[in-house]
């Protein structure tokens, strides 16, 4: 299999010999704002380069959308191969919303990532627990991350005996009367419809291949109206596909979250709802790949 090469748009470390942190990316206004890329590291399947990004395209000015859409543009087109990209949020923020899809990473990339951190940290947790929790994004995307799920699992499946599968289900036919009153009578009405039925044909390979039966469960709907994890159990190893945090009910420190989606937010509230799991995904990966060069050169100067 041909390696696939990754470029990580991040931004550049602070400098503590920069007292006034004046770093740009050009010296001069006659030149081009230029954004080297150098090779970070290679693992398995695929090599890592990093573009770092400075505070300022030049002095003290901060970056314009449109300079820094050419200068990532043209270190993309100065790195080696065809390399598929992955921009930190701190750099997306600074381009237009409209163009942000273009820098987002291929779905192939992303499960390469995630294969990987699998490989590194799934062993043990299965070894203590056997359980898999997979928590479903939306309707329309459920066909392609099962397939996915299945790619990702199926090395570790002899040794899973529990898999949990949230999903998103379909809205039911309510009244907005009967909307109404189940929000204030119950701040965790149903997400809809059962579904099970359109997904069983999905997760039937799971039985006939390993003697798995997942367990279907629906997301529940809060006060908010944002889905949200039941009473059930969480824990194993979790993949969460969905947008925004569900809050699953993790019971035990056994247990690796792995946020497919690459989501701040979810950082921050898994953090402070269950401090002691630990939370990996594609972009915290890509920082921490960064964290260990930037220390490997300090060590050697």
């Amino acid at each position: 299999m041909e390696q696939e090469t990754i470029l990580y748009y991040y931004p550049l470390p602070a400098r503590p010999d920069s007292a006034d942190n004046t770093i740009a990316a050009k010296k001069h206004w006659f030149q081009e704002a230029v954004l080297p890329v150098m090779l970070l590291t290679t693992q398995g399947e695929f090599g890592i380069l990093g573009c770092a990004v400075p505070p300022f395209y030049y002095r003290k000015k901060t970056w314009k959308a449109p300079i820094l859409s050419e200068a990532m543009e043209t270190a993309l087109h100065t790195a080696a191969g065809m390399p598929d990209t992955c921009v930190h949020q701190d750099i997306l923020r600074l381009l237009p919303s409209e163009s942000r899809g273009r820098w987002q990473p291929h779905a192939g990339t992303v499960k390469r990532l995630i294969k990987y951190l699998l490989e590194q940290r799934a062993g043990k947790v299965l070894a203590l627990t056997g359980m898999v929790t997979v928590l479903l994004g939306q309707p329309e995307e459920t066909e392609r991350q099962l397939e996915t799920t299945w790619e990702l699992l199926e090395p570790y499946l002899p040794r899973v005996n529990r898999m949990l599968l949230y999903y998103e289900g379909r809205e039911s036919q309510k009244s907005k009367e009967e909307t109404a009153f189940h929000k204030h009578y119950n701040d965790e009405a149903t997400a809809g419809e059962d579904d099970r039925e359109a997904l069983q044909e999905y997760i039937e390979d799971y039985y006939y291949e390993y003697g798995l039966v997942p367990q279907l469960v629906p997301y529940r709907r809060s006060e908010m109206a944002a889905f949200r994890c039941g009473k059930e159990p969480c824990g194993g190893v979790i993949l969460d596909y969905g947008e925004g945090f569900r809050y699953p009910k993790i019971t035990s420190a056994d247990c690796v979250y792995i946020d497919v989606t690459s989501d701040e937010e979810k950082e921050r509230l898994l953090g402070r709802k269950s401090p002691a799991i630990p939370y990996i995904s594609p972009l915290k990966y890509l920082d921490t790949v960064v964290k260990n060069s930037y220390d490997r050169k300090v060590k050697m100067t």
